[in-house]
């Protein structure tokens, strides 16, 4: 009984197999360790340089002003990171309590 291998990332081939520590795709060529992260992925970190990922809890780290309101979301606010963007600024977007949907920008926010 083998185990399901991953799809291609860079051809989503499911003829992918495996060489020892690296996984390979016969259509494409691409040749990748599974064990190291993906140079393509998204690295974003918070206050602390925490780094982050979707799905995780975060805490506002100061007091914000919301762009095109008299609103502000105030230092400890919850929120939850939802996705994770490749933006220069306002990296994630966020569910906040109180406040609903937002981008964020992870520099003003705490891994909680």
């Amino acid at each position: 009984m083998s185990t399901a291998l991953p799809f291609c990332p860079k051809c989503e081939s499911e003829y992918v197999y495996q060489d020892q520590s690296l996984l390979i795709c016969p259509e494409c060529t691409y040749e990748w360790n599974p064990q190291e992260p993906d140079e393509d992925a998204v690295i974003v970190k918070d206050a602390n340089g925490t780094l982050l990922s979707d799905g995780d809890k975060v805490t506002v780290a100061k007091d914000l002003k919301i762009k095109g309101s008299s609103q502000i979301i105030k230092i400890g606010t919850k929120a939850l990171v939802r996705r994770i963007l490749d933006k220069k600024d306002h990296e994630l977007d966020c569910k906040v309590d109180g406040v609903g949907e937002m981008m964020v920008t992870a520099k003003f926010v705490k891994k909680a």
